[in-house]
C-alpha cells in the first residue's frame, strides 16, 4: 500500500508524562499520540514513529519533531482535519501543533543537523512563579550569570562529553556543542540555551547542574571544562531537576539532503 511520510511538530507539557518513549504501563507522549492516530486511521496501520530526541520523564518540548507514514488514500481524507481531529483525540497537556508531507528521505531523528534546549531557573528568594512551577526550578544561591557564560564557554566546540553523560553500550559519548550561554530575562528568570548536533541521556541536564555550582559561587569558572578529561560519568556532578528544562527546535537541512545528512548521522553514532 502506497503511505505518504508526514513531519509532525509537537508540544507537551512533561509533567505528567513518563518521557517521550512507549512503555508498558506508563503514561508517555509516543503513547498518547499512537492511541490519537490509531483512532483515526486504525490499529492496524503501521505508523513508523520515529522522533528527533527522546525527552525523559518530566522534560517539556515546544519544538519536538516526529515523523509517522500513512496510507496515501487515508491522508487525502484527514488531510482537511487533521489537527482537529487530533486536538479532539489528544490530552490537553500534548498536542500536534502542525503536520508537513515530506520525502520518505525525511527521517525525524537521524536527519536533524541540530536540537536546541533551553532550561529556566528562579534564583530568587521565594523560588518560581505558581504559573511556571512546571517549567521553572528554584535556586536557592543567587546567580551571576557572568560567571555561567564563562565557564559554558569551556564547553562548546566537539568533545567527548562522557563525563556528563550515562553511557549506553557501542554509543559514543561525542557530541558537538554549538551553543551554550546563558541569560537574565526582564522577568529575572535565568535561562541556558544549549544547541548541539544530538545529546547523550542526561548530558543538558547534567551540564546544567555543574554549571550552576559555578553561578552560584561554589565552584571556580574553569572546572566545567576540566571534567571533558574524564572517560566515565563524572561522580561529582548533579544532574538538574527534568522540568526545567524545555526543547525548543530541531533544525533539518533542505529538503534535498535529507538522505546524506541521514547516513552521515548514522554513521557518525555507529
Amino acid at each position: 500500500m502506497e503511505s505518504i511520510r508526514l513531519r509532525l511538530d509537537v508540544s507537551y507539557d512533561g509533567a505528567d508524562f513518563s518521557g517521550w518513549a512507549i512503555q508498558p504501563g506508563r503514561r508517555t507522549v509516543a503513547g498518547v499520540l499512537v492511541e490519537a492516530l490509531a483512532r483515526l486511521v486504525g490499529a492496524d496501520v503501521p505508523l513508523g514513529l520515529t522522533v528527533a530526541g527522546r525527552t525523559d520523564a518530566g522534560v517539556h518540548a515546544t519544538g519536538q519533531v516526529c515523523h509517522v507514514d500513512l496510507p496515501v488514500e487515508t491522508f487525502a481524507e484527514l488531510e482537511s482535519s487533521l489537527l482537529r481531529r487530533l486536538a479532539a483525540l489528544m490530552p490537553g497537556d500534548a498536542r500536534v501543533r502542525a503536520f508537513t508531507p515530506v520525502p520518505s528521505t525525511f527521517d525525524a531523528r537521524f536527519s536533524a543537523t541540530f536540537r536546541r534546549y533551553e532550561y529556566r531557573v528562579a534564583d530568587t528568594v521565594w523560588g518560581p512563579e505558581p504559573l511556571r512551577r512546571n517549567d521553572t526550578i528554584g535556586w536557592v544561591r543567587p546567580l551571576d550569570v557572568g560567571r555561567l557564560n564563562v565557564a559554558s564557554a569551556g564547553l562548546t566546540g566537539e568533545h567527548d562529553y562522557a563525563a556528563y553523560c550515562k553511557r549506553k553500550e557501542h554509543a559514543t559519548t561525542v557530541r558537538a556543542i554549538t551553543r551554550l550561554d546563558w541569560r537574565r530575562d526582564p522577568d529575572g528568570i535565568v535561562v541556558a540555551t544549549v544547541q548541539a548536533d544530538a545529546f547523550c541521556q542526561s548530558m543538558v541536564r547534567s551540564l546544567v547542574g555543574a554549571l550552576l555550582t559555578v553561578g552560584d559561587g561554589r565552584r571556580d569558572p574553569g572546572w566545567p571544562s576540566t571534567l571533558l578529561a574524564l572517560s566515565e560519568r563524572s561522580s561529582s556532578v548533579t544532574v538538574a531537576p527534568a522540568h526545567g528544562l524545555t526543547l525548543i527546535a530541531v533544525g533539518y537541512p533542505d529538503e534535498g539532503d535529507y538522505a546524506a545528512r541521514a547516513e552521515a548521522t548514522r554513521r557518525l553514532r555507529a
